[in-house]
């Protein structure tokens, strides 16, 4: 589906479309978003689209196996609380990062799931990007597929707009900022490859790179030890604050999760 048809859908759907900040200088203006998978050969795009031969499946199954499995000393499954989750998780995965009221802080899909399993399951954490975390964020963001991301709580902006300082912060021995390369260049080559806007409409997401499942986590690692700066601490805030901003920025885009990127 193009841009411009998940806006017209999401219109007739009544999705809010109108994003809480205003664009500046030099973004990439919303009319003109391109998702990463316009970029990529019409092989990889096609291991996206079809679910028998998208690895990220793979994920998805075992991440509906923990749904509906009971966990804790509550012994209650997710679906115990939250029923079958293409009706009760549709459209989660497009909202978050999301400002939560009860903890009075912002939250990603991984850290909501966490929360929701270590307080209303009374279980242990899942270990943060491990193989059971990333399955059920898998399955709960394959229920947004389609859909438009939509940031449009204001108890967002002051993290979306740490996010895009840290977007356009000139970093590591290279002195390069992430707009450098997905905003000023995207659509050029670099190592053979394309280079995308950077959107993470389609996280968490099989990299045929590495040959595995991953979280837009660790992309924004890779991306800052490629700049040849210093990563952040594992969990740090910074990447949260990149995450609500690069969804802001991705506003009115369709999640693709679980995606497919080279």
């Amino acid at each position: 589906m193009t841009v411009l048809g998940s806006r017209i859908l999401a219109g007739l759907f009544g999705v809010a479309l109108a994003p809480l900040a205003e664009l500046r200088a030099g973004e990439i203006p919303f009319a003109e978003l391109r998702s990463g998978s316009e970029l990529m050969s019409p092989d990889t795009r096609a291991m996206q689209d079809a679910d028998s031969a998208n690895p990220g499946m793979l994920w998805v199954i075992e991440g509906e196996a923990l749904w509906n499995a009971k966990a804790g000393a509550a012994n209650l499954a997710c679906a115990d609380c939250h029923g079958a989750a293409e009706l009760a998780m549709r459209g989660v995965a497009a909202r978050h990062p999301a400002f939560d009221a009860k903890r009075n802080q912002a939250v990603n899909l991984a850290g909501s799931i966490e929360w929701c399993r270590v307080e209303r399951q009374k279980a242990p954490a899942l270990t943060a990007e491990g193989p059971e975390a990333l399955a059920l964020e898998a399955y709960v963001a394959r229920q947004s597929r389609g859909l438009s991301i939509a940031s449009t709580d204001a108890a967002l902006r002051p993290l979306i707009e740490s996010g895009r300082e840290l977007y356009l912060r000139r970093q590591g021995q290279l002195d390069l900022s992430c707009a450098h390369c997905h905003t000023e260049n995207w659509g050029r080559k670099l190592a053979g490859l394309a280079l995308s806007q950077g959107h993470p409409n389609g996280y968490p997401l099989y990299r045929l790179e590495w040959q595995s499942f991953g979280s837009l986590e660790r992309r924004l690692r890779n991306c800052l030890t490629g700049m040849r700066a210093e990563p952040y601490p594992a969990g740090a805030s910074e990447y949260l604050a990149l995450e609500a901003y690069l969804k802001w920025r991705a506003h009115g885009m369709p999640m693709e999760s679980p995606a497919v990127r080279p």
